[in-house]
């Protein structure tokens, strides 16, 4: 499998990190920013975006279905409960309620705090009302559903770490302070991490 990736892009360490804790062998593949918009990768991503994870039948995009579809590769590694249980109901819930409901307001928050003070914090304000959901559904629980880790926590906890970068990690709830502390530290994302920053720096070399 090849993950492209482009430099500075948040979303691609979704799909590396499942992709570690599947043991699922890849390469990834960095697009310049300048190519994004190229014939070559619009044939990948019609918007010309990462991630995007090419195999033997083509190529998929969006972070969260990529996720998803690598989860059903491998249904005995259990990063998805089985089709038609209300578990992997909720965890299409959840992959879903992390870039609809969390990230958008979380961004929008950061990018206008310079800019337009009010409207980043009526986006804070929204972003920390998704963050609360996610405080009350892990209700002492250490992962979404199940009790173990899923799609659902990578997407949710990847978007959770950018807190963060923008500096307010320490804001959130207790719980969801431990949650993501406790993601981080997986080794599965840890490698993710460095396999993603070397592909960075071997293509600015």
């Amino acid at each position: 499998m090849r993950l492209y990736h482009r430099e500075h892009a948040g979303r691609p360490i979704r799909v590396a990190w499942t992709l570690e804790e599947l043991g699922e062998p890849y390469e990834i593949t960095m697009v310049p920013r300048e190519e994004t918009k190229g014939e070559a990768h619009l044939a990948r991503h019609p918007l010309g975006r990462v991630p995007v994870l090419e195999d033997d039948e083509g190529f998929v995009f969006e972070s969260a279905a990529i996720c998803l579809h690598l989860a059903d590769l491998h249904p005995d590694a259990g990063l998805a409960p089985p089709p038609g249980t209300h578990e992997r109901a909720l965890v299409y819930e959840w992959t879903i309620f992390a870039p609809a409901e969390l990230e958008p307001p979380l961004i929008e928050s950061a990018v206008q705090a310079q800019r337009d003070p009010d409207r980043s914090a009526a986006a804070r304000r929204r972003f920390d009302d998704a963050a609360n959901a996610v405080s009350n559904a892990l209700d002492g629980s250490d992962y979404l559903v199940g009790g173990r880790l899923t799609v659902a926590d990578v997407l949710v906890g990847s978007t959770l770490a950018f807190t963060e970068r923008i500096g307010f990690a320490e804001e959130l709830p207790a719980n969801l302070r431990e949650y993501l502390a406790r993601l981080l530290q997986r080794p599965a994302r840890e490698r993710a991490m460095e396999r993603m920053t070397s592909a960075a720096h071997a293509a600015s070399a």
